[in-house]
């Protein structure tokens, strides 16, 4: 099995993801099925491979309403923590051990200030129904809280509230007890 994929796996499982039915029961759910895909074809060098993982990936988005295109940047251990849609754009970046709820929104902005897509940095946790839109760069560590709109810059260890989103500074990680089982920790 392949690396990113034990990854995926550990950070829904923890320590219990060697076990063969923990393996198996990682591929029940649309989405965590969908993260295998995802990660197959990521990890493919032979073209035809590729492509066939990719169908697989394509099929697999309308199942589990997680649309993240394959050419997508995304750091290991990524989590998507409740079924339910999630967007991302194909050029944004997501860092190390990130979770994401349903309803995330990660796009483009054309407006002057804020054009581009979004980077999001590692520890993140984006909740349910946030919009992350434009250039914009989330530090590490940053907790963005249900229904939030960012689109500024995020440093590290903040929080992000409300619509229009406003920024709330921590001295410690903010999203410490929501990262379940880090990639560190793999061993």
């Amino acid at each position: 099995m392949l690396q990113s994929v034990k990854e995926d796996i550990f950070r829904y499982q923890g320590d219990n993801y060697k076990r063969l039915s923990v393996r198996l029961s990682y591929l029940y759910k649309p989405y965590t099925r969908f993260m295998c895909y995802f990660r197959h074809h990521q990890e493919a060098r032979n073209p035809l491979l590729k492509l066939f993982w990719k169908v697989l990936c394509t099929r697999q988005k309308y199942k589990s309403a997680v649309q993240i295109p394959c050419g997508t940047k995304v750091g290991k251990g990524l989590r998507l923590v409740h079924f339910g849609c999630v967007v991302v754009h194909p050029d944004a970046v997501i860092g190390d051990n990130c979770n994401i709820a349903q309803g995330v929104l990660i796009g483009e902005s054309f407006n002057k200030g804020i054009a581009g897509v979004p980077t999001i940095g590692n520890n993140c946790c984006l909740f349910a129904n946030s919009m992350i839109l434009g250039g914009v760069k989330l530090g590490d560590n940053v907790l963005v809280a249900p229904g939030a709109f960012v689109n500024f810059d995020v440093p590290d260890n903040s929080i992000v509230v409300g619509n229009p989103g406003r920024i709330i500074r921590r001295d410690v990680s903010p999203t410490a007890k929501y990262i379940v089982y880090p990639i560190e920790k793999l061993k």
